[in-house]
C-alpha cells in the first residue's frame, strides 16, 4: 500500500473495549480530511461507528464471514439497528452471510447489499511448476487432490484425509496436498499416521507464494463447516480448477453445482468420496468444469467487478 503512494496507519488496539482508539479515529478522520469510512468485519464497525459520530462523514460496513458455531448476543438486538439507521451503506459477501446479520445482529435485509469477494486472476510458471512437482516426488500418474487453507477445526480437514484413505483402498493413485498451517497441524499428523496415509499426504506448511502449489492440484477440496467467501476457492477457480466442496454458507453461491463442480452435504464421508471418485473417473467431466469455473470466475469474481460495485457505493 504504501509503495502504491496510499499511506496506512496503525493503531495497537487495547483489550476490552478501547475508547482510546475511538479518539485516534476521530482525529485520524479529521486531520487527513476523510469522507467515508469503510470497516470491514463487525469489531471495526462497531469502532467506525462510534468514530465517525457528528463528525459528517460516511460510513460503509462489509461483512465478510461468521464464527462457527453463530450465536445470538442481547447488546446486538438493541444496538445495532440504531447504528443501521445511520450507516450509509450495509454489505455482506454473500446471501447466507446476510441472512446471519439479519439473524444474528439484527440488521434490516432490505438494506444490506451483496458484493462478492474479488480477486486478481493468477498466473503460474509451468517452469515452477514443473520444479515444484519434482521438489514434492510428484509423479505423473498421480491425481492431486488438496486444499489451501489454515489447519483449523472449521476447515473440516479430517474428512480429506478420510476420503483420502477410502480412495487408496479401492486403488485410485492419488496425493493429498495440504497447503497452509495452524492449530490443528499436528491432530491432522497424527490422524494421518493413524490412517496410514504415508506419502500420500503432504503437509507444506504456511506458504508466502501458495499459487505454484494451488496449480499442481487437479480437484480442489473445501470439506468447511462453514464458509463466507472463500478466496482460496476463487483462486482455484481463476486457474480452471474443479471443485469438491460442502453445501455451507456462501459456497453454493459461488460454486454451481455439477456446471463449476460438486456440491455434497456437510460433514458427509460417502457424499464427498463418491463426488471425487465422480471426477476422477471422468476427465472430460474435470475439463469442462473446470472450464466453466474459469468463466464464472472472469464474470463474476474478478477484482475489477468487485471494485466497480464497491466505486458505485462510494459515488452514491
Amino acid at each position: 500500500m504504501t509503495g502504491e503512494g496510499i499511506p496506512l496507519h496503525r493503531y495497537a488496539r487495547q483489550p476490552g473495549f478501547d475508547r482510546g482508539l475511538i479518539m485516534w479515529l476521530r482525529k485520524l478522520v479529521k486531520t487527513r480530511n476523510i469522507d467515508i469510512v469503510h470497516a470491514h468485519q463487525y469489531s471495526p464497525y462497531s469502532y467506525a461507528w462510534f468514530a465517525h459520530w457528528a463528525l459528517g462523514v460516511k460510513l460503509v460496513f462489509t461483512e465478510h464471514g461468521r464464527f462457527h458455531p453463530d450465536r445470538h448476543r442481547t447488546k446486538a438486538r438493541w444496538i445495532n439497528p440504531f447504528f443501521a439507521r445511520t450507516t450509509d451503506h450495509l454489505i455482506a459477501i454473500s446471501s447466507a452471510t446476510r441472512e446471519a446479520l439479519v439473524e444474528f445482529e439484527y440488521l434490516p435485509r432490505h438494506r444490506i447489499d451483496i458484493i462478492y469477494n474479488g480477486i486478481a486472476p493468477l498466473a503460474v510458471s509451468l517452469e515452477r511448476q514443473q520444479r515444484l512437482r519434482q521438489q514434492l516426488g510428484i509423479a505423473p500418474e498421480d491425481t492431486i487432490l488438496g486444499t489451501v487453507a489454515r489447519l483449523d477445526g472449521v476447515k473440516n480437514q479430517p474428512l480429506m484425509l478420510k476420503a483420502t484413505r477410502r480412495l487408496l483402498d479401492v486403488g485410485h493413485q492419488v496425493r493429498l496436498l495440504l497447503v497452509g498451517d495452524g492449530p490443528e497441524r499436528a491432530a491432522l499428523e497424527a490422524e494421518a499416521a493413524s490412517l496410514q496415509l504415508g506419502n500420500a499426504v503432504l503437509f507444506t506448511g504456511f506458504q508466502t507464494e501458495p499459487a505454484d502449489y494451488l496449480s499442481l492440484m487437479d480437484l480442489f477440496l473445501l470439506p468447511s463447516f462453514t464458509e463466507g467467501t472463500s478466496m482460496t476457492l476463487l483462486e482455484a477457480m481463476s486457474l480452471g480448477i474443479p471443485t469438491v466442496a460442502t453445501r455451507v454458507g456462501g459456497t453454493p453461491e459461488i460454486v454451481d453445482d455439477n456446471v463449476t463442480g460438486l456440491l455434497v452435504d456437510s460433514d458427509d464421508l460417502t457424499g464427498f468420496t463418491h463426488a471425487i471418485e465422480t471426477l476422477l473417473a471422468d476427465a472430460a467431466l474435470r475439463k469442462t468444469l473446470g472450464a466453466a469455473a474459469s468463466a464464472t470466475f472472469a464474470e463474476r469474481f474478478s477484482a475489477s467487478t468487485m471494485a466497480e460495485q464497491y466505486a458505485a457505493r462510494y459515488r452514491n
